[in-house]
């Protein structure tokens, strides 16, 4: 029984400690239902009460990342999506990719030839 009593105490410090840190680190204008100065005197002088109740009542909410929110559009299908085509396929790029070595080359210092 006694064990089961320290391992309560020491998760409601941890629990205490994280919320008290939580608080004090949280700006001003972020806490939930009361300001700042009044969720630190909870948490302080009710450890388990007012560490709960800054969890569940106090602290900011979070949003959510663009990364973890659901798309409306499946991956394929998204608007803008810039479907990549095999540059082979394409005469235009290929002229057009002849004509710049072409050029290229034309605008390419000489070397002196090596044959004398």
């Amino acid at each position: 029984m006694l064990v089961l009593s320290e391992a309560v105490g020491l998760v409601t410090l941890v629990l205490w400690l994280y919320c008290l840190f939580d608080v004090i680190t949280t700006p001003d204008v972020a806490c939930r239902n009361l300001p700042k100065v009044a969720w630190v005197l909870i948490v302080l002088l009710f450890p388990l009460i007012g560490s709960v109740a800054w969890l569940v009542a106090g602290r900011p909410e979070r949003a959510v990342p663009a990364q973890a929110r659901p798309s409306a559009f499946p991956e394929y299908d998204r608007p803008g999506r810039f479907a990549a085509t095999n540059p082979d396929d394409d005469e235009e790029f290929l002229r057009r990719c002849r004509e710049r070595a072409e050029q290229q080359r034309r605008n390419a210092p000489r070397k002196p030839s090596d044959d004398t």
